[in-house]
């Protein structure tokens, strides 16, 4: 298998167990191949469920049926079929994960957030926090911030720490919803560079970008998830 995704004939049904079980079919039939170094945005109304795309890729959100294909170092796993200490495992050596919010630690601070995914991976614990300050600095995080927890920060400085961890540590394929949505202007441009750089590192990258200017900048493909909803299967 080449491609570092590949989603193949994906679908999910919500039930709403305090509703009566009612069943909200929200994707059908869905695929989707991503290559290394390949940026794909997802595209479509508020609703249409790419949030929710990226959350079953991530294994956060089980499915009715169809595969789930990611490339590892050295095997190729179904996310669908494999079994929770897989997916950690996959957290934490492959797939990383930037969501619109960061979930904070308490008590730990904003540069050991950072860095932990990193020395997860094996980094050395002085190397990953002094490129967990190189990259909390590219992104303009003041330095009075970095030895405090992320909780009273700003939506934007809570964001930039979320982002940093997500790109720190070396994944093969990088999932990102909305990273420039809180951002200002300088620290968008910092953050399309980050992907171009992650872009040619060979990372496959699955995208949702509130900012179109921002996706057409980044892109390669930009795919209507909109196509894979049961009205349209």
């Amino acid at each position: 298998m080449r491609e570092q995704l590949l989603i193949r004939d994906l679908s999910k049904t919500f039930t709403l167990h305090l509703q009566g079980s009612t069943r909200i079919p929200v994707m059908s039939h869905a695929s989707l191949a991503v290559m290394p170094g390949e940026c794909v945005a997802l595209a479509g109304p508020s609703g249409a469920g790419k949030s929710s795309l990226l959350r079953m890729i991530y294994a956060n959100y089980r499915v009715d049926g169809g595969s789930i294909l990611v490339r590892g170092e050295d095997r190729v796993t179904d996310i669908v079929t494999a079994d929770p200490r897989t997916i950690i495992a996959l957290r934490r050596e492959t797939i990383g994960y930037v969501s619109q919010f960061l979930s904070v630690i308490p008590r730990v601070s904003a540069v050991d957030i950072v860095a932990e995914p990193a020395i997860a991976q094996g980094r050395d614990a002085d190397e990953a926090t002094d490129a967990a300050r190189e990259l909390l600095a590219r992104l303009n995080l003041p330095v009075r911030l970095w030895g405090l927890p992320p909780a009273t920060f700003s939506g934007g400085e809570q964001q930039r720490v979320n982002i940093a961890r997500g790109f720190l540590a070396r994944y093969g394929l990088l999932l990102l919803d909305e990273p420039t949505a809180s951002l200002d202007a300088a620290n968008r441009r910092v953050v399309i560079e980050m992907i171009e750089d992650k872009k040619r590192d060979g990372v496959g990258i699955v995208a949702i970008f509130h900012d179109e200017e921002v996706r057409d900048l980044i892109a390669d493909r930009v795919v209507d998830v909109t196509a894979f909803t049961p009205q349209a299967a």
